[in-house]
Protein backbone atom coordinates (compact mmCIF):
# COMPACT_ATOMS: atom_id res chain seq x y z
CA UNK A 1 0.00 0.00 0.00
CA UNK A 2 3.06 2.40 0.28
CA UNK A 3 2.70 3.50 3.46
CA UNK A 4 4.50 2.82 6.67
CA UNK A 5 3.93 0.18 9.15
CA UNK A 6 2.35 2.93 12.16
CA UNK A 7 -0.30 4.10 9.51
CA UNK A 8 -1.53 0.59 8.20
CA UNK A 9 -1.96 -0.06 11.92
CA UNK A 10 -4.26 2.55 12.79
CA UNK A 11 -6.60 1.65 9.89
CA UNK A 12 -7.00 -2.22 10.72
CA UNK A 13 -7.18 -0.74 14.70
CA UNK A 14 -10.22 1.73 13.02
CA UNK A 15 -11.64 -1.33 11.31
CA UNK A 16 -11.84 -3.56 14.18
CA UNK A 17 -13.47 -1.13 16.10
CA UNK A 18 -15.95 0.58 14.02
CA UNK A 19 -15.64 -1.50 10.25
CA UNK A 20 -16.22 0.00 7.44
CA UNK A 21 -17.58 3.10 8.92
CA UNK A 22 -13.89 3.74 10.46
CA UNK A 23 -12.54 3.79 6.90
CA UNK A 24 -14.07 7.44 6.22
CA UNK A 25 -11.48 10.09 6.82
CA UNK A 26 -11.58 11.95 10.48
CA UNK A 27 -11.15 15.55 10.90
CA UNK A 28 -7.27 16.66 11.30
CA UNK A 29 -8.19 19.55 13.86
CA UNK A 30 -7.27 19.48 17.12
CA UNK A 31 -9.62 18.89 19.87
CA UNK A 32 -7.82 21.93 21.60
CA UNK A 33 -5.56 24.56 20.57
CA UNK A 34 -4.12 25.87 23.79
CA UNK A 35 -1.97 28.75 22.03
CA UNK A 36 -5.12 29.74 20.04
CA UNK A 37 -5.65 33.66 20.82
CA UNK A 38 -8.69 34.33 23.17
CA UNK A 39 -12.30 35.59 21.86
CA UNK A 40 -11.98 38.48 23.66
CA UNK A 41 -8.69 39.71 21.80
CA UNK A 42 -10.01 38.20 18.75
CA UNK A 43 -13.19 40.26 18.64
CA UNK A 44 -10.97 43.63 19.28
CA UNK A 45 -9.26 42.82 16.35
CA UNK A 46 -12.38 42.73 14.40
CA UNK A 47 -13.75 45.75 15.69
CA UNK A 48 -10.10 47.59 14.92
CA UNK A 49 -10.63 46.55 11.44
CA UNK A 50 -14.14 47.66 11.04
CA UNK A 51 -14.11 50.80 12.93
CA UNK A 52 -10.98 52.16 12.09
CA UNK A 53 -10.44 50.01 8.82
CA UNK A 54 -6.96 49.32 9.83
CA UNK A 55 -4.76 46.90 7.96
CA UNK A 56 -2.97 44.01 9.63
CA UNK A 57 0.18 45.53 10.43
CA UNK A 58 -1.36 48.36 12.21
CA UNK A 59 -3.43 46.54 14.43
CA UNK A 60 -0.28 43.73 15.33
CA UNK A 61 1.59 46.61 16.15
CA UNK A 62 -1.11 48.60 18.05
CA UNK A 63 -2.05 45.55 20.12
CA UNK A 64 1.54 43.98 20.16
CA UNK A 65 0.83 40.61 17.98
CA UNK A 66 2.45 38.95 15.34
CA UNK A 67 1.14 40.24 12.37
CA UNK A 68 0.70 36.97 10.57
CA UNK A 69 -1.91 36.21 14.09
CA UNK A 70 -4.13 39.22 12.71
CA UNK A 71 -3.81 38.14 9.37
CA UNK A 72 -5.38 34.47 10.44
CA UNK A 73 -8.08 36.15 12.74
CA UNK A 74 -9.31 38.50 9.50
CA UNK A 75 -9.24 35.32 7.34
CA UNK A 76 -11.38 33.33 9.74
CA UNK A 77 -13.61 35.95 10.22
CA UNK A 78 -13.91 36.59 6.58
CA UNK A 79 -13.26 40.34 6.96
CA UNK A 80 -13.00 41.64 3.12
CA UNK A 81 -9.64 43.30 1.80
CA UNK A 82 -9.09 46.81 2.51
CA UNK A 83 -9.54 48.13 -0.86
CA UNK A 84 -12.75 46.08 -1.07
CA UNK A 85 -14.81 48.43 1.65
CA UNK A 86 -15.88 51.98 1.73
CA UNK A 87 -13.05 54.25 3.70
CA UNK A 88 -16.19 56.46 4.91
CA UNK A 89 -18.21 53.34 6.11
CA UNK A 90 -16.26 50.56 6.83
CA UNK A 91 -18.99 49.14 4.34
CA UNK A 92 -17.90 46.10 1.43
CA UNK A 93 -18.45 47.94 -1.73
CA UNK A 94 -19.68 46.17 -5.13
CA UNK A 95 -16.99 45.31 -6.92
CA UNK A 96 -17.69 46.17 -10.95
CA UNK A 97 -16.74 43.30 -13.11
CA UNK A 98 -13.54 44.49 -15.45
CA UNK A 99 -14.46 45.93 -18.55
CA UNK A 100 -12.90 44.40 -21.51
CA UNK A 101 -12.31 46.13 -24.89
CA UNK A 102 -10.19 46.01 -28.12
CA UNK A 103 -10.22 48.97 -30.78
CA UNK A 104 -10.82 48.08 -34.07
CA UNK A 105 -7.71 48.58 -35.60
CA UNK A 106 -3.78 49.53 -35.49
CA UNK A 107 -3.31 52.98 -34.46
CA UNK A 108 -6.51 53.53 -33.13
CA UNK A 109 -5.53 53.52 -29.45
CA UNK A 110 -1.57 53.26 -28.26
CA UNK A 111 -1.08 52.51 -24.71
CA UNK A 112 2.16 54.20 -23.37
CA UNK A 113 3.59 54.13 -19.53
CA UNK A 114 6.99 54.30 -18.09
CA UNK A 115 7.58 51.10 -15.80
CA UNK A 116 10.30 51.74 -12.95
CA UNK A 117 12.79 49.13 -12.20
CA UNK A 118 15.41 48.54 -9.45
CA UNK A 119 18.49 47.92 -11.40
CA UNK A 120 20.80 44.91 -10.39
CA UNK A 121 23.87 45.54 -8.52
CA UNK A 122 27.28 44.74 -9.73
CA UNK A 123 27.91 41.44 -8.80
CA UNK A 124 24.10 40.17 -8.75
CA UNK A 125 21.56 41.24 -6.57
CA UNK A 126 19.72 39.56 -3.81
CA UNK A 127 17.53 37.19 -6.03
CA UNK A 128 21.21 35.70 -7.54
CA UNK A 129 22.93 35.68 -3.90
CA UNK A 130 20.42 36.02 -0.95
CA UNK A 131 19.18 39.14 0.68
CA UNK A 132 22.78 39.93 2.83
CA UNK A 133 24.77 39.20 0.04
CA UNK A 134 22.34 41.28 -2.27
CA UNK A 135 21.79 44.40 0.21
CA UNK A 136 25.66 44.15 0.73
CA UNK A 137 25.72 44.98 -3.43
CA UNK A 138 23.38 47.89 -3.22
CA UNK A 139 24.82 49.44 -0.41
CA UNK A 140 28.44 49.47 -2.04
CA UNK A 141 27.15 50.53 -5.63
CA UNK A 142 23.67 52.26 -5.14
CA UNK A 143 22.15 50.99 -8.40
CA UNK A 144 19.45 53.06 -8.39
CA UNK A 145 16.50 52.68 -11.40
CA UNK A 146 16.34 52.15 -14.65
CA UNK A 147 13.26 53.63 -16.62
CA UNK A 148 11.30 51.42 -19.17
CA UNK A 149 8.91 53.59 -21.59
CA UNK A 150 6.59 51.91 -23.39
CA UNK A 151 3.95 52.15 -26.14
CA UNK A 152 1.38 49.39 -26.77
CA UNK A 153 -0.99 49.12 -29.78
CA UNK A 154 -4.20 48.25 -28.37
CA UNK A 155 -5.30 46.38 -31.26
CA UNK A 156 -2.56 43.78 -32.13
CA UNK A 157 -0.55 44.54 -28.75
CA UNK A 158 2.93 45.09 -30.69
CA UNK A 159 5.25 47.02 -28.16
CA UNK A 160 7.93 49.44 -28.48
CA UNK A 161 10.07 49.96 -25.56
CA UNK A 162 13.09 51.71 -24.65
CA UNK A 163 15.04 51.40 -21.29
CA UNK A 164 16.13 55.02 -20.47
CA UNK A 165 17.99 56.83 -17.57
CA UNK A 166 14.30 58.87 -16.23
CA UNK A 167 10.91 60.39 -16.45
CA UNK A 168 11.74 63.67 -17.15
CA UNK A 169 9.32 65.43 -19.98
CA UNK A 170 11.93 65.96 -22.50
CA UNK A 171 12.94 61.90 -22.14
CA UNK A 172 9.06 61.12 -22.66
CA UNK A 173 8.55 63.65 -25.51
CA UNK A 174 11.95 61.92 -27.41
CA UNK A 175 10.75 58.56 -26.80
CA UNK A 176 7.15 59.48 -28.12
CA UNK A 177 8.93 60.45 -31.02
CA UNK A 178 10.95 57.26 -31.64
CA UNK A 179 7.96 55.35 -30.81
CA UNK A 180 5.85 57.01 -33.51
CA UNK A 181 8.73 56.35 -36.24
CA UNK A 182 8.63 52.44 -35.18
CA UNK A 183 4.66 52.24 -35.54
CA UNK A 184 4.88 54.30 -38.96
CA UNK A 185 7.31 51.69 -40.27
CA UNK A 186 5.05 48.52 -39.60
CA UNK A 187 2.00 50.81 -41.09
CA UNK A 188 0.37 52.34 -38.29
CA UNK A 189 -1.02 55.82 -38.17
CA UNK A 190 -1.57 56.92 -34.59
CA UNK A 191 -5.18 57.84 -33.55
CA UNK A 192 -5.27 57.94 -30.12
CA UNK A 193 -2.77 57.78 -27.16
CA UNK A 194 -3.43 56.93 -23.58
CA UNK A 195 -1.35 57.63 -20.69
CA UNK A 196 -1.95 58.28 -17.05
CA UNK A 197 -1.49 61.78 -14.88
CA UNK A 198 2.27 61.80 -15.09
CA UNK A 199 3.85 64.87 -14.90
CA UNK A 200 5.97 64.08 -17.72
CA UNK A 201 2.75 63.22 -19.87
CA UNK A 202 0.61 66.47 -18.74
CA UNK A 203 3.80 68.73 -19.97
CA UNK A 204 3.62 70.90 -22.94
CA UNK A 205 6.86 69.27 -24.27
CA UNK A 206 4.60 66.15 -24.36
CA UNK A 207 1.53 67.51 -25.97
CA UNK A 208 3.58 69.29 -28.93
CA UNK A 209 5.14 65.55 -29.46
CA UNK A 210 1.98 64.23 -29.88
CA UNK A 211 0.83 66.83 -32.49
CA UNK A 212 -2.65 68.48 -33.49
CA UNK A 213 -4.24 64.97 -35.25
CA UNK A 214 -3.25 62.55 -32.09
CA UNK A 215 -6.04 62.52 -29.57
CA UNK A 216 -4.26 62.27 -25.83
CA UNK A 217 -6.40 60.36 -23.31
CA UNK A 218 -5.54 60.17 -19.43
CA UNK A 219 -6.75 57.55 -17.21
CA UNK A 220 -8.43 57.83 -13.95
CA UNK A 221 -6.75 58.50 -11.39
CA UNK A 222 -5.70 55.83 -9.32
CA UNK A 223 -6.92 53.32 -11.83
CA UNK A 224 -3.96 51.77 -13.79
CA UNK A 225 -6.55 49.29 -14.63
CA UNK A 226 -7.90 51.28 -17.14
CA UNK A 227 -4.71 51.48 -19.30
CA UNK A 228 -4.78 47.60 -19.03
CA UNK A 229 -2.87 46.21 -22.18
CA UNK A 230 0.32 48.21 -21.32
CA UNK A 231 0.12 47.20 -17.73
CA UNK A 232 -0.27 43.81 -18.55
CA UNK A 233 3.06 44.34 -20.61
CA UNK A 234 4.95 45.22 -17.79
CA UNK A 235 4.05 41.81 -15.81
CA UNK A 236 4.47 39.54 -18.64
CA UNK A 237 8.36 41.79 -18.86
CA UNK A 238 8.34 41.14 -15.49
CA UNK A 239 7.68 37.97 -15.61
CA UNK A 240 9.55 36.82 -18.77
CA UNK A 241 12.39 39.32 -18.90
CA UNK A 242 13.31 41.37 -15.69
CA UNK A 243 13.41 37.94 -13.34
CA UNK A 244 13.17 35.55 -15.58
CA UNK A 245 16.51 34.51 -14.70
CA UNK A 246 19.59 35.58 -12.33
CA UNK A 247 21.86 37.97 -13.99
CA UNK A 248 25.08 38.64 -12.42
CA UNK A 249 24.57 42.90 -13.38
CA UNK A 250 22.27 45.38 -15.05
CA UNK A 251 24.58 45.38 -18.11
CA UNK A 252 24.11 41.87 -18.36
CA UNK A 253 20.01 42.24 -18.27
CA UNK A 254 19.74 45.13 -20.71
CA UNK A 255 22.09 43.48 -23.17
CA UNK A 256 19.11 40.69 -23.24
CA UNK A 257 16.44 43.13 -23.67
CA UNK A 258 15.86 43.85 -27.66
CA UNK A 259 16.05 40.15 -28.08
CA UNK A 260 13.30 39.63 -25.41
CA UNK A 261 11.13 42.74 -27.07
CA UNK A 262 11.65 41.06 -30.33
CA UNK A 263 10.59 37.68 -29.25
CA UNK A 264 7.49 39.26 -27.85
CA UNK A 265 6.03 41.05 -30.64
CA UNK A 266 7.16 38.25 -33.74
CA UNK A 267 7.44 34.90 -31.96
CA UNK A 268 5.19 34.56 -28.02
CA UNK A 269 1.88 33.69 -28.69
CA UNK A 270 -0.71 35.94 -27.14
CA UNK A 271 -3.82 34.56 -25.74
CA UNK A 272 -5.62 37.91 -25.98
CA UNK A 273 -5.95 37.82 -29.71
CA UNK A 274 -6.52 34.48 -30.29
CA UNK A 275 -2.53 32.41 -29.72
CA UNK A 276 -1.32 35.06 -32.29
CA UNK A 277 1.93 37.09 -32.27
CA UNK A 278 1.52 40.90 -32.13
CA UNK A 279 3.06 40.88 -35.67
CA UNK A 280 0.65 37.62 -36.99
CA UNK A 281 -2.39 40.07 -35.54
CA UNK A 282 -0.79 42.73 -37.55
CA UNK A 283 -0.42 41.32 -40.63
CA UNK A 284 -4.03 39.58 -40.58
CA UNK A 285 -5.63 43.21 -39.94
CA UNK A 286 -3.53 44.51 -42.92
CA UNK A 287 -4.18 41.70 -45.67
CA UNK A 288 -6.70 42.78 -48.25
CA UNK A 289 -10.29 41.86 -47.80
CA UNK A 290 -10.45 39.09 -50.35
CA UNK A 291 -7.85 36.96 -48.22
CA UNK A 292 -9.52 37.66 -44.54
Amino acid sequence: FNCSTATAKKWADRYRQTGEAGMADHSSRPRRSPTRLAVRRERRIIKLRFVRRWGAARIAAHLRLARSTVEAVLRRYRMPLLRHVDQATGLPVRRTPPRHYEHDAPGDLIHVDIKKLGRIPEGGGHRKLGRTIGNRHNKKHRPGYAYLHHAVDDHSRLAYSEILTDERKETAAQFWDRATAFFGAHGITVRRVMTDNGACYRSKVFAESLGAEIRHKMTRPYRPQTNGKVERFNRTLASEWAYAEFYSSETARTATYDDWLHHYNHHRAHSGIGGLTPIERLHVHNLPRSYS
